[in-house]
């Protein structure tokens, strides 16, 4: 594709008017169109992310756009960002200057990093109610990069040379909107009666879930005597065994940060450690009391309904709650049930703007394979509008959880009190997706599956029956100073 560079990024740039609080034209005011430029962007890069392809990416981005529309998120978050830019925006709208207002109209954001670095903006954004929130595109630098690959973005690391983010810009121009859902998640737990009163070490939770100590005990989601963590995921929150792989994977790269500076070899690194752990031969290394129905009584509400109890089979060992047909790189754990069993089991093709998200269940890692199989599919659970984990006494003083790519070890109960763990639908946020999006919209009949493919109406186990505000993004939802951004690649 051939580009006249100044034309063609005239699209994109933004005057320092708009990004620089009390800022006037530039002197080379012919750079604008009288109408303002078509695609106006801002990008946010992880500079960390991808061994060195983020830091990369940040000159190249710089040297083709004005320089402020372009931050390493290592230097200023979003947060503050997008409020000081919309806020002048604002300003200037009410002062009649039709400019900003076409700005605010058009602007798009580009996030440049893993899951979790595409899951802060997209809080953020959910967070500060923008009078106009703009879609988000995402380039993929993490090694899963299930949020890019589930819109159509791709999952391999990208070039970071001026054609390939001019080539990406193009594609930014002419990517279409697509709401999503976001979900709320809530966990509470009793606070100790005695030693530290912190039960999970901050710095090991995930960055889009609040440690205690940043709800305030005004907070009414707070409950006397007990702790309470709130934050939102786009993509997935898992328990169980891939969370416990994607756990060791995380802590090794800690230790380790110069073995993982190549997405081939954080895949094959993972591969290993699924090996290594046993869950190849999950009935000799791990015992049943680690089994998601020994762990946990589950609860889920479809829409405008009660509580209902969710029999979850003996032999699951990892249960996923699935926005996006995206999942360990662009896997699709719920796939397109049947006609069959869309009409038996009340079950629908996982639209990504429904308002359920769809519950999987695996035994083990031989049962994940069959994913890579045609039509492959787990354990079709249920689709739900909220669900609710209650962990009790057990076998086991701990698992493994994960949301949209950042895994945890959650302490579980050693006495008679109770851990909760509850999933709600919050709202949507927009996203951009190109011609090849995994994604479908239950409101678009465009995006449709009339044309998919569908499993064979097989007897298996899948046959058998089986209030919120904030998610904290703005103001505190940040890393500390003294965290390695290069966890949320």
């Amino acid at each position: 594709m051939a580009f006249s560079d100044s034309k063609f990024l005239k699209n994109f740039w933004i005057s320092n008017k708009i990004l620089v609080p009390g800022s006037e034209f530039e002197s080379n005011e012919d750079d604008y169109d009288e109408d303002g430029p078509k695609c106006p962007v801002l990008v946010f890069v992880n500079s960390r992310s991808g061994g060195q392809l983020g830091g990369n990416l940040l000159k190249t981005y710089r040297a083709l756009l004005k320089e402020k529309q372009v931050y390493d998120l290592g230097e200023e978050t979003p947060d503050k960002v997008l409020s000081r830019i919309y806020a002048n925006l604002e300003n200037l709208r009410l002062k009649g200057d039709e400019f900003a207002k076409k700005i605010m109209e058009r602007l798009r954001l580009i996030v440049a990093g893993g899951d979790g670095t595409a899951g802060w903006l997209l809080g953020v954004v959910c967070d500060l109610k923008l009078s106009h929130p703009p879609p988000i595109a995402t380039v993929p630098l993490g090694t899963g990069n299930n949020l890019p690959f589930a819109f159509g973005w791709g999952k391999k690391n990208p070039g970071t040379d001026e054609p390939s983010v001019k080539s990406f810009l193009a594609q930014v121009m002419q990517a279409k909107e697509m709401k999503i859902d976001n979900w709320h998640i809530l966990m509470r737990m009793r606070a100790p009666k005695e030693g530290p009163c912190d039960p999970i070490a901050p710095l090991e939770l995930p960055h889009s879930l609040h440690a205690f100590h940043r709800v305030s005990e005004a907070d009414e989601l707070n409950m006397e005597g007990c702790h309470t963590f709130r934050g939102g995921f786009w993509n997935y929150f898992s328990m169980g065994m891939d969370a416990q792989v994607s756990y060791a994977f995380h802590s090794e790269r800690k230790l380790h940060p110069e073995k993982f500076k190549n997405q081939l070899v954080n895949q094959s690194t993972y591969a290993k450690l699924g090996c290594t752990q046993g869950w190849f031969c999950a009935h000799l290394f791990h015992p049943p009391s680690s089994n998601i129905a020994h762990l946990a009584k589950v609860k889920i509400m479809k829409r405008r309904g009660q509580w209902e109890d969710l029999n979850i089979p003996s032999s699951i060992r990892s249960i996923i709650c699935l926005n996006l047909p995206s999942f360990s790189g662009g896997l699709n754990p719920w796939g397109t049930p049947n006609k069959n069993k869309q009409r038996d089991r009340d079950l629908t093709p996982p639209y990504v703007d429904d308002g359920l998200i769809e519950v999987v269940g695996f035994r083990d890692a031989w049962h994940g394979l069959v994913l890579l199989a045609p039509n492959g599919h787990g354990t079709r659970l249920a689709q739900a509008n909220r669900i609710r984990f209650e962990f009790h006494k057990g076998a086991t003083d701990h698992t493994f959880m994960r949301m949209d790519g950042e895994p945890w070890k959650q302490p579980l109960p050693v006495d008679d009190d109770t851990v909760v763990v509850e999933i709600s639908h919050h709202g949507q946020v927009n996203m951009l997706a190109t011609h090849d999006c995994k994604s479908r919209s239950v409101y678009d009949p465009s995006s449709a599956y009339q044309g998919d493919a569908e499993e064979d109406d097989s007897d298996d186990e899948d046959s058998i029956l089986a209030e919120f505000r904030k998610f904290g993004a703005a103001s505190t939802f940040k890393i500390p100073d003294e965290v390695d951004i290069a966890h949320l690649s």
